[in-house]
């Protein structure tokens, strides 16, 4: 008998964008109009920072060690959408996000992993925050226009 692997809930989501204000966003392959930033669960015996540099480089090709990938010490818990339940073990309904950020050149190579997105879109923060579906990816957004504010 096979065991299921189930998917640990607990994940990270990282924005990624440029000097310019710019924000990549992937349109999930699964969902019609599931526009988001990078996510993904983290694997068994993973950290956190591994999760997000695994997820960046299987999404979009980028590898993370040519950047700055920042921890942005944020994190929400929410319920898990009921079409992914099954993803995870039964009587699993709520998973926490952990959120960083990735500044790269607006010119940086996209490649996507078509099984997960079938596009791109680089975004200024006010246009990504209306297309993101998820309410924490919302707050991320927010997060990097502060970010963005402070630093200029």
């Amino acid at each position: 008998m096979i065991k299921k692997l189930y998917k640990i809930p607990i994940s990270i989501l990282v924005v990624i964008y440029t000097k310019q204000s710019s924000t990549l966003l992937l349109h999930r392959a699964d969902k019609k109009n599931y526009w988001q930033s990078v996510t993904g669960s983290i694997e068994k015996k993973e950290t956190l920072i591994e999760a997000a540099r695994r997820e960046v480089y299987e999404e979009t090709g980028i590898n993370t060690n040519e950047y700055s990938l920042q921890d942005w010490k944020l994190n929400h818990k929410y319920e898990i959408y009921q079409h992914w339940r099954h993803r995870y073990e039964p009587n699993i309904t709520h998973n926490t996000e952990h959120i960083f950020g990735l500044e790269i050149p607006l010119e940086t190579p996209i490649k996507l992993s078509t099984s997960e997105h079938v596009d791109y879109k680089w975004v200024k923060i006010d246009e990504a925050k209306k297309r993101v579906f998820s309410w924490t990816n919302v707050i991320a957004l927010e997060k990097l226009n502060e970010i963005q504010y402070l630093s200029s």
